[in-house]
């Protein structure tokens, strides 16, 4: 059902210091609307420095709240007269010690708490829910058992688990909960964007604590000076997925999932774009490391490169179908280049490479 959202009305966003989520507070602002920003500490100023800077300078305005993912009924004053909800918040690293803690508990629960206060909050119309391709594969080797060898929006992921990429597992079962609550009313209709990789500039370089910075900082360390490896991955930039979910927000017609996924691409072919650019200043990856050097020194260099994901990811083709995205929320996105330059430049700025 197609569903109209009123830009005078106040805008959720869980989350709001999020990586993501601050490229969409960004674009809501400088649409002049009153964005509620969910975050964990109000008062850790260093976290929400970006966002005044950006309110200041724009017609929109915000507001914060203080509400936990794991705390039922803690978004209710954040909710408050709102139609549209954006739940972005969710954790995203790979180097962790309890999954079903640190992963698996804040992004069901989270959602589940989110989207529960949603029924209970009668102007909701609409909500938003950051999901991921994660949601729909595990490995890039599965991609070759599809038609056409891509991912669409009707495969879901059945093959993670607690034990095997975990953070698949989570964003799995956190949409499937998504889903599931929002097919208990028929008042307010749920959007997922499913993205990719996402690279690109953080709003918030110099605390950023996204796993895309972590992997940037590691091309521009040397940690990779060997040569990078051929992992297939999807990548989007920030600034498209947050001019995605804004559409998703306020496109009436905007339903269902929505794979959001720019380029087909590897690290090394990343890495080289970054060489190309800043390879006399920093000790970026300029050759591919051979598969068989990634599975044998892989688990020392990161806990997720185990054996069995090295061989289910690198030299693999990564591919997803990304018409949907394109035809019912006219997006376009940037090319590559554009997008890795301009990530590796802010931490430059930043001073954090």
């Amino acid at each position: 059902m197609a569903i109209s959202i009123d830009k005078s009305k106040p805008v959720l966003v869980t989350g709001a210091t999020g990586y993501v989520a601050g490229w969409l507070v960004k674009r809501l602002l400088d649409e002049g609307v009153t964005v509620h920003a969910a975050v964990r500490n109000p008062d850790k100023t260093e976290k929400i420095q970006h966002l005044d800077e950006i309110a200041s300078n724009s017609p929109g305005e915000i507001k914060y709240f203080k509400a936990d993912l794991l705390q039922e009924g803690s978004y209710a004053e954040a909710m408050k007269d709102c139609e549209l909800v954006y739940h972005t918040a969710s954790p995203f690293f790979t180097d962790v010690k309890d999954p079903q803690k640190q992963l698996i508990d804040p992004a069901v629960k989270g959602t589940s708490n989110v989207l529960e206060q949603a029924n209970k909050t009668e102007s909701v119309k609409r909500v938003v829910v950051t999901s991921s391709c994660a949601a729909i594969y595990t490995d890039a080797s599965e991609c070759k058992s599809y038609p056409n060898g891509e991912l669409t929006e009707e495969i879901w992921n059945k093959t993670a688990s607690l034990k095997y990429q975990p953070y698949s597992y989570s964003k799995t079962l956190a949409e499937q909960k998504a889903w599931d609550i929002a097919g208990t009313q028929n008042r307010w209709d749920l959007v997922c964007i499913n993205p990719s990789f996402v690279m690109g500039p953080a709003l918030n370089p110099k605390v950023a604590t996204s796993e895309s910075v972590t992997i940037l900082k590691q091309m521009g360390d040397g940690t990779f000076k060997q040569g990078a490896p051929k992992m297939s991955v999807g990548v989007v930039d920030v600034r498209d997925l947050g001019e995605a979910h804004f559409r998703a927000g306020y496109t009436p017609e905007a339903n269902g999932r929505n794979i959001a996924s720019a380029h087909n691409t590897n690290f090394f072919e990343m890495g080289k774009i970054l060489h190309g650019k800043f390879g006399n200043d920093y000790a970026l990856p300029s050759k591919a490391a051979p598969k068989w050097l990634i599975w044998l020194m892989g688990p020392m260099i990161n806990k997720a490169l185990t054996r069995r994901f090295v061989s289910n990811n690198i030299g693999h083709d990564w591919k997803a179908n990304n018409t949907k995205i394109k035809n019912e929320l006219g997006m376009q996105f940037r090319p590559l280049n554009e997008t890795m330059q301009d990530a590796f430049q802010a931490l430059i700025d930043a001073k954090v490479v």
